[in-house]
């Protein structure tokens, strides 16, 4: 409020008052209500006391107008002439003029000054807390700064840091805590018991947890990590793989060779049969299929899906060889040479692009 006022004042014609060396403008109810639309008239009326008592604004009624007022902002803070007070606290929205406020006394709620250093009683309070002197000192001018850009008065200042230091005393502990706390990954690392028992009570298995400590000390070891709750980390990361592995389990996917007696699964020949290819054919196909994979010595980590696409292929240049021979049945005068035709032949017996 004091500094919308200010600005209203200076951007009103200079009006100047009996003695006073103060600037002021006139203002009304109304005004109040438009410079202050976010405040109810009860926040209004109870700012601009606050701002009277403490000797920051001058207002005088205007006798010829119910609602209007002049008002003034005393830089000072410090005008005790008479002539400069209101005989009478005005309200800026024409309510019932109140009795003159009594003078302010010593003791009573003050802006705190640029220059405000906490009192010795206040320091030995702190100090009892085992508070370094030096710790209390480095926050005086944040205090300082923080309240002076508030403009709020206290009765007690010295009470108000008091309360300040030990909070952020609290907060430096804790920080100190935590980091004391924290240390890197060791080669011996092993979880807290409690943790073991929290996974093993979510369905982990002992096994698993065994097999997956020295992975996970050798991965935050070779980082050089710091950090203050490597239990908790083990959980999160024994959690995440046991859903992993839970996921697939009973399925391995390690590429391997294929064994000399291998035969598709039922599942294969299931697949097969929704595509609408003759399982007869399929199963013929397995021995040239095993054979050429164990002469390659090549790893796969499915030879179902390897399977698959090769009966895949296979039956459908089947089906196209059908076809171009019934064609050259009915015409005889599309059909190549007898050599060409050898030829195809050759090449389609051979095509292993099914193995790619």
């Amino acid at each position: 409020m004091l500094q919308s006022l200010a600005e209203v004042i200076s951007h009103r014609p200079d009006l100047r008052r009996h003695t006073s060396t103060l600037q002021w403008a006139q203002l009304s109810a109304a005004e109040m209500l438009v410079l202050f639309p976010f405040w109810a008239v009860i926040d209004i009326r109870r700012i601009q006391l606050s701002l009277q008592n403490l000797g920051l604004i001058v207002l005088e009624a205007i006798p010829e107008s119910e609602s209007g007022f002049y008002i003034a902002i005393d830089d000072s803070s410090a005008q005790t002439s008479p002539s400069l007070q209101p005989k009478e606290s005005i309200s800026p929205l024409g309510a019932a003029p109140h009795k003159p406020q009594a003078a302010i006394k010593p003791g009573s709620a003050t802006l705190i000054a640029s220059n405000w250093q906490p009192g010795e009683t206040w320091l030995q309070q702190c100090r009892q807390h085992n508070i370094p002197d030096k710790f209390m000192h480095t926050l005086v001018p944040e205090f300082i700064g923080y309240w002076r850009d508030r403009g709020q008065a206290r009765f007690s200042w010295g009470n108000a840091f008091y309360k300040h230091v030990l909070k952020e005393w609290r907060n430096e502990q804790t920080r100190v805590g935590k980091y004391e706390l924290s240390t890197q990954m060791s080669e011996s690392w092993r979880p807290s018991q409690d943790a073991i028992e929290i996974l093993e009570n979510s369905g982990v298995s002992g096994g698993f947890l065994e097999d997956a400590i020295p992975e996970f000390v050798l991965y935050w070891r070779e980082r050089g990590m710091v950090h203050g709750a490597w239990n908790t980390k083990f959980i999160e990361h024994i959690r995440r793989q046991w859903a992993k592995f839970s996921a697939s389990f009973g399925l391995d996917d390690t590429p391997k060779l294929i064994p000399g007696d291998w035969q598709p699964s039922a599942d294969c020949f299931e697949v097969l049969a929704l595509a609408e290819i003759d399982d007869d054919y399929a199963r013929s196909r397995v021995p040239e299929f095993v054979l050429y994979w164990r002469d390659s010595q090549q790893v796969k980590s499915s030879w179902n899906t390897v399977f698959l696409q090769f009966i895949k292929q296979d039956w459908a240049r089947r089906l196209q060889n059908q076809s171009t021979e019934e064609s050259y049945g009915e015409n005889q005068s599309f059909a190549g040479s007898s050599q060409q035709r050898i030829k195809e032949k050759f090449q389609k017996i051979a095509d292993r692009s099914w193995a790619d």
